[in-house]
């Protein structure tokens, strides 16, 4: 059966300052279809989405939308063509009621001029009550959590008579029941003949919610298909530009036995999170932290790096007792922390790579308050090509990479410190997977130069491929400890299994 073809984008081209960033790209989207748009880090998919909602102006090409050419300057525009997007970061206004973010910007009036409040609520609860979705819409949106947030982007998306949406990294923040009621209204948003543009790094995804997936690399299409056509690896493949491989697990056995001790933490209480966990780390180790959301694998790693305060228990540093007070303690003693939420808490979004990844090095290259350009300039060079961070310059504006790059430039930050510890919460979150193999292959790298590693991951394959041991954590405590050969995703879920913890399909942790 032919396509009823809805969007089509052709010899789309954008081009940066020394950058093309769009090579004629032509991707289709059919109505009612749900297309996956794929690629690494740095592929274009953004850059081709940005030309399609009037955030960036094509050099370039033509859009057919809905049987007609358009060519949108703004989000709003292309919005009203029916185009409407929702970004991973969500747009919205937490303070204000569901109701008043459903009708933002565009409030009815009643006959005397003032807002409609009764037909804004009528109409909230009617949009979200046809996606299943049933809340009090005269609460304030912080009331709710991430996945009702993200249903009523939707419900908004859909409520300016949407014939496309796109959806930007829909599930990041969502669990596993959360990202099945996702997967609902998507259903409901085909059925009623609306296309979805779905852009995703989890593969599993793209195979159930999915009909047809374009690739991109390096700005250019690699390919479009039916999914059911293709496998996850030959997906891979496509992104990669060569033969995939899955990823393995690359530890062999690891002498825990003689190897000296680095950080130990004992009966750590912290409010509610910590109740009384212990754990010790070696030279040379790369230790996993496994376990549920709100198992408290964050608020460890955050008192041992002195971002937070422990009510109770000790914290020991090459067999000496501290007591941070802050993560300047910590960092002085070579600790570095790669934080889970790397655009809040990890880069400063506006300055440049260089600045980024050497803010924290200041100190050790500056005289008498003068920092040092040439030594600044040095060190930034090594790890660009170190470890492999695409960029157009080092005085490129961090944000404008993409997420493998950004979370690159946080890895150089504490590598340069000559760090002998490196903390990192869910390092490989919302990268691609070739980034991901860079980001693992540099960990096994840290290691085998003796530095040792904290990691915490919600993803059960990338601890048995990268850990030498495994602590699985529940509400605070240790339920168990797993080393060398015994990791494996049975084993750790078997664990949470036993303490009564619900697990995802796929070996994802809530």
């Amino acid at each position: 059966m032919a396509r009823d073809i809805l969007l089509e984008m052709k010899g789309i081209v954008k081009n940066f300052p020394g950058v093309r960033a769009l090579k004629g790209v032509d991707f289709s989207v059919a109505r009612g279809e749900v297309h996956a748009l794929m690629g690494e880090n740095g592929a274009g998919k953004s850059t081709l989405i940005k030309a399609l909602t009037g955030i960036y102006t094509k050099d370039e090409g033509t859009i057919r939308f809905d049987g007609r050419e358009i060519n949108p300057r703004s989000t709003l525009e292309a919005q009203k063509e029916g185009i409407s997007t929702i970004y991973q970061e969500l747009n919205l206004s937490p303070f204000q009621t569901v109701y008043e973010n459903m009708f933002l910007g565009r409030e009815p009036r009643n006959s005397f001029g003032m807002v409609d409040r009764k037909t804004m609520i009528q109409e909230s609860l009617r949009i979200l009550g046809e996606l299943g979705i049933h809340v009090d819409v005269t609460k304030p949106l912080l009331s709710y959590g991430t996945a009702v947030q993200q249903m009523v982007a939707i419900a908004r998306a859909v409520s300016v008579d949407a014939k496309l949406v796109i959806m930007d990294e829909p599930t990041s923040s969502l669990d596993t029941k959360e990202v099945e009621v996702l997967f609902g209204v998507i259903r409901k948003l085909k059925a009623k003949g609306i296309a979805v543009i779905f852009i995703s790094h989890r593969l599993d995804e793209i195979f159930e919610i999915c009909e047809h997936v374009t690739i991109l690399k390096d700005g250019a299409l690699a390919g479009e298909m039916r999914v059911a056509d293709i496998d996850q690896l030959q997906l891979i493949s496509y992104m990669i530009g060569g033969e995939a491989k899955q990823l393995e697990r690359t530890k062999g056995d690891y002498e825990l036995q003689s190897a000296p001790e680095v950080a130990r933490m004992t009966d750590i209480q912290q409010g509610m999170r910590l109740n009384g966990i212990g754990i010790d780390i070696k030279k040379g180790e790369v230790l996993g932290l496994a376990g549920l959301l709100g198992s408290g694998r964050s608020e460890l790693a955050k008192v041992l790096f002195g971002a937070m305060q422990p009510d109770e228990g000790e914290v020991f540093w090459m067999d000496k007792q501290v007591h941070f007070k802050s993560p300047k303690d910590s960092i002085d003693l070579g600790i570095g922390f790669c934080t889970e939420d790397r655009k809040v808490e990890g880069i400063i979004p506006h300055l440049s790579v260089k600045e980024n990844m050497t803010i924290a090095l200041l100190p050790q290259i500056s005289k008498m308050g003068v920092v040092s350009s040439k030594q600044q300039n040095k060190i930034v060079e090594e790890y660009i090509d170190r470890l492999k961070i695409k960029t157009p310059s080092p005085n490129q504006a961090i944000r404008n990479l993409s997420g493998g790059n950004q979370q690159k430039v946080l890895l150089a930050r504490w590598l340069c410190m000559n760090p002998k510890l490196v903390i990192m919460d869910e390092p490989t979150r919302g990268i691609d997977v070739g980034a991901k193999a860079e980001i693992e292959a540099l960990i096994q790298e840290l290691a085998g130069q003796g530095i040792s590693v904290l990691m915490i991951s919600s993803e059960l394959a990338e601890l048995e491929r990268n850990c030498d041991r495994v602590v699985v954590m529940r509400e605070g405590r240790n339920l168990g400890e797993l080393c060398g050969l015994e990791i494996n995703q049975d084993a750790i879920m078997s664990i949470i299994a036993s303490a009564g913890g619900e697990l995802e399909k796929g070996g994802r942790l809530q």
